[in-house]
């Protein structure tokens, strides 16, 4: 018999965690690794009947991979604590694991939620996330940020929704891409590579028209607006921090 273990990792996150738990309550084990949560998200999880792990915070890729190594399913499905599984998916991921699945990992089509409004253009949907595969096929990579699950082997696709609530105000918005704009910078960074300072001007821009023109973001409406423009912003802050990364290198000089 297939064993399903689902793999979460949180911080301060309860006001999701039982929404995001009750979704998963019937794989065959849940793996919780929490980093320093100073509200009832432990006292949640564990109420719940997670199995919880608490070590020490390694960035975004060695922390899960870290709870895919502590799950002991045939097969790990991987989410956040802002997500849910929506019901159909969950009976899709059932059915498929009870027959013998052609794939090692599976695509996840991803609805996301800002500002209350569901976001079906913008490039945000179909978010397809690999987050559904084989344990002895499939890895974190070991990025800070923006991680993803790697598989040796083929990959297929779902086509039920995985729920995506992650963006409920403007300050939870700007909160997460501060972060993600300072841990983008340092692997640009640490991967050595260079800054121009047209790219203040430049990738901004490109970042908006993208969003907004390319990728259908009017469609959205305001919301669409919005998320064009933040994005444009938080790509203008990770190339600040890049600039001034390589001024403390000493490698660039102020004019």
């Amino acid at each position: 018999m297939t064993r399903l273990s689902a793999v979460i990792i949180t911080k301060n996150e309860e006001a999701n965690i039982e929404r995001c738990l009750r979704s998963v309550s019937w794989v065959d084990e849940i793996i919780l690794v929490d980093s320093d949560s100073g509200d009832a998200t432990v006292e949640i999880a564990r109420s719940l009947g997670a199995k919880i792990f608490r070590p020490e915070w390694r960035g975004f890729g060695p922390t899960k991979q870290f709870a895919v190594e502590q799950a002991a399913g045939d097969w790990v499905l991987s989410i956040d604590a802002d997500e849910e599984v929506s019901f159909t998916l969950k009976n899709e991921i059932m059915q498929l694991l009870e027959a013998d699945p052609p794939c090692v990992g599976y695509m996840l089509p991803r609805k996301t939620q800002f500002l209350g409004r569901w976001i079906l253009h913008s490039g945000w949907y179909p978010d397809y996330v690999l987050r559904l595969f084989k344990r002895s096929a499939g890895h974190f990579t070991p990025a800070l940020v923006h991680e993803k699950v790697e598989v040796d082997g083929i990959v297929g696709k779902l086509h039920n929704s995985l729920l995506h609530y992650s963006y409920p105000t403007l300050e939870d918005f700007t909160r997460r891409q501060d972060q993600y704009s300072t841990l983008g910078a340092l692997e640009m960074f640490d991967a050595g590579k260079s800054f121009r300072s047209s790219q203040l001007l430049f990738k901004p821009v490109l970042s908006f028209v993208r969003k907004f023109v390319f990728q259908k973001g009017w469609r959205d409406g305001w919301e669409g607006f919005l998320i064009a423009g933040l994005t444009a912003n938080g790509t203008l802050l990770k190339y600040a921090k890049l600039r001034l990364l390589y001024m403390k290198a000493g490698k660039i000089k102020r004019p």
